[in-house]
């Protein structure tokens, strides 16, 4: 079964380092065969509190979204945004 990352931004108060952080975020996607189905756009809030930004990648398999947040290349990424970015992040397993 595919697995899902899913980040729902609460707060960025660097858009620089948002930036910066995708560029290498990025990366990572794609040597662990990620792709992007949803990343930030127009968005309509029908409940709860509005995200100023939202995104969800899709991978072959829930082991293999695991492994690629747990890598070096993504964690070298995502230290990139400690401090500027306050977030929601899970992975899932589809079905």
């Amino acid at each position: 079964m595919k697995g899902y990352v899913v980040c729902v931004y609460k707060n960025i108060s660097n858009e620089e380092k948002l930036k910066e952080y995708a560029i290498k975020a990025r990366a990572a996607v794609e040597k662990y065969k990620g792709k992007f189905l949803i990343r930030g756009g127009r968005s309509t809030s029908n409940e709860g509190e509005k995200s100023p930004r939202t995104v969800v990648i899709e991978f072959p398999s829930y082991n293999e979204a695991n492994n690629f947040y747990n890598s070096k290349e993504y964690q070298e990424a995502h230290s990139i945004l400690k401090g500027y970015a306050e977030r929601q992040y899970q992975t899932i397993e589809g079905v």
